[in-house]
């Protein structure tokens, strides 16, 4: 007899068609995961912004090919990138707009300048934050559990100059330059400081602005001091012309040495042919990156995704992105109140360095290298 129920086999079969969509479902169950990004894309000091953004990006942009799962959900990564245009106003409005957002984790800023009050947002808000490129020794020292820093800080840098213009060089005078940001006073500082001890000759001490473009007064000053070089604390955007007027002024055989913020492809079309050039010695808190394992295969990928931007942190702004991740997964959380922990127990081997932290967020045993300009490219020296 044929009715209209269902029998015990249709009944089984359509539950177990159930359970098999729920169980697809939640196989396939997502969570989108939201990166935070916050660098200057606008101003002069937009070419180290986008280079930042687009190692973290490309990152992103790697990790969404790896099918990560976290604690039983397929993570899909977002980018959320801000612009502070290299102000510390508008570093901390960024800071709490990714706050609001609910970001999973930041990285940077690019500048210390903006890195320092930037922190205290990121503190407060609970976000973890790890800075690819603010070099200046008081971001981790603020006490905050959540700051981490992936390169040399300017303690390394300034040292490391002074010690080579003392040494090798057998410098006698310099003259010291510094616009007033928290990372052009630090490291000029610590140069300062250790060129006395390797005992050089501090002959004169000047003072410009991250806005500044015309040094001549300054260097006319300088010159009449006959220093064996001159060490500024800045970035490329006033290196630049400061290499130009530094040749006009017949300044030829003076160095010009610098840290991170002036060690840039750019640098090279800032000083606008200038002989100078030639004379600059800088400074970058990380080794080379064509003598890393996987450095040259890593810049080729950046280079065919973003032909021609590459400057100084990208590959930092990659890697830490992964280390947020790399957290993420041994923690089994996206949450940063739990995933945060364990960046302390961080041991990834990124494109830069194996990344180990010590008590305060800086990296354990950091490597710096010294650059110089020879026939229109950036030499590693070390």
């Amino acid at each position: 007899m044929v009715g209209y129920g269902w029998g015990a086999r249709q009944v089984a079969m359509a539950a177990t068609s159930v359970c098999c969509l729920v169980g697809a479902v939640g196989a396939h169950a997502q969570t989108l995961v939201r990166i935070g990004h916050v660098a200057p894309v606008s101003g002069a000091q937009a070419h180290y912004g986008r280079d930042n953004e687009n190692g973290a990006r490309m990152a992103v942009d790697e990790l969404n090919t790896q099918g990560i799962v976290i604690a039983g959900k397929k993570i899909t990564f977002e980018l959320m990138a801000e612009d502070d245009a290299a102000d510390p106003k508008q570093g901390t409005a960024a800071a709490q707009k990714l706050c609001d957002a609910k970001v999973n984790g930041v990285v940077g800023h690019l500048n210390s300048g903006t890195s320092i009050p930037a922190a205290k947002v990121y503190n407060q808000c609970g976000l973890p934050m790890v800075s690819p490129s603010a070099t200046n020794p008081d971001l981790t020292q603020l006490g905050y559990k959540n700051v981490f820093r992936l390169l040399a800080n300017d303690n390394e840098l300034g040292a490391g100059l002074a010690k080579y213009a003392a040494g090798p060089l057998k410098l006698k005078k310099v003259a010291i330059i510094d616009d007033r940001t928290a990372y052009g006073k630090g490291v000029s500082d610590v140069f300062a400081k250790v060129a006395k001890e390797q005992g050089i000759e501090i002959v004169s001490q000047q003072y410009t602005n991250d806005k500044a473009v015309d040094f001549m007064s300054i260097l006319t000053s300088i010159k009449s001091k006959k220093p064996d070089g001159i060490f500024f604390g800045g970035m490329d955007p006033q290196a630049g012309p400061m290499l130009r007027q530094m040749q006009q002024l017949g300044l030829n055989k003076a160095y010009l040495f610098g840290g991170d913020g002036i060690c840039t492809d750019k640098l090279m079309d800032l000083s606008s042919g200038a002989k100078t050039l030639a004379n600059v010695v800088c400074a970058v808190g990380g080794a080379s990156l064509d003598k890393l394992p996987s450095g040259k295969a890593w810049r080729a990928r950046y280079e065919a995704k973003f032909p021609g931007q590459f400057q100084v942190y990208s590959p930092y702004t990659y890697d830490a992105t992964m280390v947020l991740v790399d957290a993420m997964k041994r923690a089994g959380s996206t949450d940063p109140k739990v995933y945060g922990a364990k960046l302390l127990d961080t041991a990834y081997q990124g494109v830069t360095t194996k990344v180990v932290f010590d008590a305060k967020g800086d990296l354990k045993n950091p490597a710096m290298t010294l650059y110089v300009y020879r026939d229109g490219k950036k030499v590693a020296l070390n």
